[in-house]
């Protein structure tokens, strides 16, 4: 998902050959090579993750010329680690949402957000994308008192739109979970789940089916613009277009001034144990939904298609491979249900999710013909795929204005280059919270 690739902690050039559980049911790349010479079209999107992918399948079927260039492999990044959570909403609540924007853009935010699941379903079914999508809902759990009583205003809030929201009272989050931590929780029946890097691959093949030019490997090392449009240089060729859309999202780097520091890169990690005997997961999620905790430091887990258990949280800030870098997370699943004793874990791994200062994406328009979409804060892959679709019309002469989500200048971050010390102390003092249950 990344531009370019020099060798820091932000891009991940050592991270190049992290294997997660999800390469073994993933399936091939396309058959697509990198760029070598030029290339001229309508549309160069930078970034090979939900984002651009999306992005170029929309833009392709409505008979656009468009090309995506990506630094590493399609779904390298944010978009094939993460949790493979279809969450549906956005970081803040319904009410706060209008109060911040406004009755009109806010209820569109709000709808548009909320649906962002159906986009990611609608997509599996209509480009026949096999990632094992399975649509059971998500729960948002809760143990400590401040977080109940979150919950509750919350669902309240969502119930009075409509949305398909149930509150969990303790007795109902142990049925549902299988675990005696939770005090409270709320269902949404919108989310799902699904393999995320097999949904990667899946964009990229329909994407290229629908006439998207792909370039893997191709890293950009340059972007400039002149009275004909931009070009973009890459290691073995150059990209000319009218518009340029980046989608670098977590390894968002210095392309364009400014961008990098518009996003704070933190780090999720994430071990997958073997599949588990069919007595443990009639137990753990039984209704096979996702799962996360709305405290201080999110923790987040599923089982797979194959029953195995998927448990992720924050991680330290560099990359990390194999499921002994993260005794946290093997801690914590012991605490939440005791009864599993030793579990084998097999596959352990993280990588850059991309925060941005308000907690809201950032989508914007720094320069004539050139878009930015970034900082999902944890909800990218529901809202990385319909964004694609609103990035798209955008595109192709539909009015900023009249977009479900605003357009407005990047906000950047202050200091911007002590984050990774900020991060820590904030990872820190919100596990010491979670620890004391408050």
């Amino acid at each position: 998902m990344n531009a370019h690739t020099p060798d820091n902690a932000g891009s991940g050039r050592r991270d190049r050959d992290a294997v997660t559980v999800y390469a073994l049911t993933a399936g091939a790349e396309p058959p697509v090579a990198p760029l070598s010479g030029d290339w001229r079209g309508d549309v160069v999107v930078v970034g090979g993750g939900i984002t651009g992918l999306s992005t170029a399948y929309h833009l392709a079927k409505a008979g656009v010329s468009v090309a995506v260039v990506e630094a590493n492999g399609f779904g390298w990044g944010a978009s094939g680690r993460n949790g493979g959570q279809v969450n549906p909403g956005l970081k803040h609540e319904p009410s706060e949402i209008e109060k911040t924007f406004g009755p009109d853009l806010g209820a569109r935010m709000i709808a548009f957000s909320g649906s962002a699941p159906d986009k990611v379903f609608q997509m599996v079914a209509e480009a026949g994308i096999a990632c094992e999508a399975r649509r059971t809902g998500t729960i948002r759990a809760a143990f400590s008192a401040g977080s109940v009583a979150f919950l509750e205003r919350a669902t309240a809030d969502l119930q009075r739109r409509g949305a398909p929201v149930e509150f969990l009272n303790r007795a109902a989050m142990a049925a549902i979970t299988g675990s005696e931590r939770y005090a409270a929780g709320a269902l949404d029946r919108r989310g799902g789940s699904l393999n995320p890097l097999a949904y990667s691959r899946g964009l990229a093949q329909a994407a290229a089916s629908a006439g998207a030019h792909l370039f893997p490997q191709t890293p950009v090392g340059g972007l400039t613009r002149d009275a004909d449009g931009w070009t973009l240089t890459g290691p073995k060729g150059r990209l000319r277009a009218g518009r340029v859309i980046l989608a670098t999202n977590g390894y968002t780097d210095d392309l364009f001034p400014g961008l990098k520091r518009s996003v704070v890169p933190v780090y999720g990690g994430i071990i997958a144990s073997a599949p588990l005997p069919q007595a443990m997961t009639d137990r753990i999620l039984p209704g096979r939904h996702v799962l996360y905790e709305h405290e201080s430091i999110t923790v987040y887990y599923r089982l797979d298609a194959a029953g195995r258990l998927l448990i992720g949280g924050r991680s330290r800030l560099r990359p990390l491979h194999g499921p002994d870098r993260f005794p946290d997370l093997k801690r914590y699943t012991r605490r939440l249900w005791p009864f599993l004793g030793d579990v084998e874990w097999t596959h352990g791994w993280n990588g850059q999710l991309a925060i941005t200062a308000d907690h809201y994406p950032a989508l914007a328009n720094p320069a004539p013909g050139l878009m930015a979409c970034i900082g999902y804060n944890g909800r990218g892959v529901a809202m990385a795929t319909a964004m694609g679709g609103e990035l798209a019309r955008w595109a192709t002469g539909t009015d900023a204005n009249a977009l479900d989500m605003p357009v407005r200048p990047f906000k950047t971050f202050p200091l911007h280059r002590f984050w990774p010390i900020g991060a820590a102390i904030r990872i820190a003092y919100g596990r010491a919270r979670n620890a004391l249950g408050i």
